[in-house]
Protein backbone atom coordinates (compact mmCIF):
# COMPACT_ATOMS: atom_id res chain seq x y z
CA UNK A 1 0.00 0.00 0.00
CA UNK A 2 1.29 3.45 -0.78
CA UNK A 3 0.07 6.76 0.47
CA UNK A 4 -0.93 9.56 -1.85
CA UNK A 5 0.47 13.04 -1.58
CA UNK A 6 -3.02 14.21 -0.53
CA UNK A 7 -3.09 11.64 2.31
CA UNK A 8 0.20 12.95 3.66
CA UNK A 9 -0.90 16.58 3.25
CA UNK A 10 -4.08 15.82 5.20
CA UNK A 11 -2.17 14.12 8.04
CA UNK A 12 0.32 17.01 8.12
CA UNK A 13 -2.55 19.50 8.37
CA UNK A 14 -4.16 17.53 11.19
CA UNK A 15 -0.80 17.50 13.01
CA UNK A 16 -0.45 21.24 12.38
CA UNK A 17 2.75 20.70 10.37
CA UNK A 18 3.65 23.21 7.69
CA UNK A 19 5.52 21.16 5.09
CA UNK A 20 7.18 22.63 2.04
CA UNK A 21 6.59 20.98 -1.34
CA UNK A 22 9.95 19.16 -1.08
CA UNK A 23 9.20 17.99 2.46
CA UNK A 24 5.75 16.82 1.40
CA UNK A 25 7.24 14.75 -1.43
CA UNK A 26 9.92 13.30 0.87
CA UNK A 27 7.41 12.46 3.61
CA UNK A 28 5.11 10.82 1.05
CA UNK A 29 7.95 8.53 -0.09
CA UNK A 30 9.12 7.74 3.45
CA UNK A 31 5.66 7.13 4.92
CA UNK A 32 4.75 4.92 1.95
CA UNK A 33 7.82 2.78 2.68
CA UNK A 34 6.87 2.53 6.37
CA UNK A 35 3.28 1.52 5.55
CA UNK A 36 4.66 -1.01 3.08
CA UNK A 37 6.90 -2.56 5.71
CA UNK A 38 4.03 -2.78 8.18
CA UNK A 39 1.79 -4.37 5.55
CA UNK A 40 4.33 -7.24 5.33
CA UNK A 41 3.01 -8.35 8.73
CA UNK A 42 -0.23 -9.36 7.02
CA UNK A 43 1.66 -12.20 5.34
CA UNK A 44 2.48 -13.87 8.67
CA UNK A 45 0.37 -16.80 9.81
CA UNK A 46 -0.74 -15.88 13.32
CA UNK A 47 -3.62 -18.36 13.58
CA UNK A 48 -2.03 -20.23 16.49
CA UNK A 49 -0.68 -17.14 18.27
CA UNK A 50 -2.73 -16.17 21.28
CA UNK A 51 -3.59 -12.45 21.48
CA UNK A 52 -1.73 -10.60 24.20
CA UNK A 53 -1.46 -7.12 25.61
CA UNK A 54 2.22 -7.34 26.51
CA UNK A 55 4.99 -9.62 25.24
CA UNK A 56 6.26 -10.44 28.73
CA UNK A 57 4.36 -11.87 31.64
CA UNK A 58 4.11 -9.09 34.18
CA UNK A 59 2.67 -8.73 37.61
CA UNK A 60 1.83 -5.68 39.63
CA UNK A 61 5.21 -4.18 40.44
CA UNK A 62 3.87 -1.39 42.60
CA UNK A 63 4.26 -1.27 46.35
CA UNK A 64 1.29 -1.75 48.62
CA UNK A 65 -0.81 1.37 49.06
CA UNK A 66 -0.45 1.98 52.77
CA UNK A 67 -1.46 5.17 54.57
CA UNK A 68 1.43 7.23 55.87
CA UNK A 69 1.68 10.61 57.53
CA UNK A 70 1.88 13.51 55.10
CA UNK A 71 3.91 16.69 55.30
CA UNK A 72 2.78 19.30 57.79
CA UNK A 73 0.99 22.15 55.99
CA UNK A 74 3.66 24.67 56.99
CA UNK A 75 6.40 22.58 55.42
CA UNK A 76 4.41 21.79 52.28
CA UNK A 77 3.72 25.45 51.47
CA UNK A 78 7.01 26.86 52.79
CA UNK A 79 8.57 27.36 49.34
CA UNK A 80 5.40 28.40 47.51
CA UNK A 81 5.72 31.77 45.76
CA UNK A 82 2.34 32.81 47.15
CA UNK A 83 0.53 31.31 50.09
CA UNK A 84 -1.68 32.43 52.96
CA UNK A 85 -0.35 30.17 55.71
CA UNK A 86 -2.79 27.37 54.93
CA UNK A 87 -3.11 27.16 51.14
CA UNK A 88 -1.27 27.84 47.90
CA UNK A 89 -2.47 31.04 46.23
CA UNK A 90 -2.80 30.80 42.45
CA UNK A 91 -4.39 33.02 39.81
CA UNK A 92 -8.04 32.33 39.10
CA UNK A 93 -8.58 30.50 35.81
CA UNK A 94 -12.35 30.11 35.85
CA UNK A 95 -13.32 33.63 36.89
CA UNK A 96 -14.53 34.70 40.32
Amino acid sequence: MSLSRDDVAKVAALARLALSEDELEQMTRELSKIVGFVSLLEELDTSDVEPLAHPLGTTNVFREDEPAPSLPVELAIATAPKQDGECFLVPAVLGD
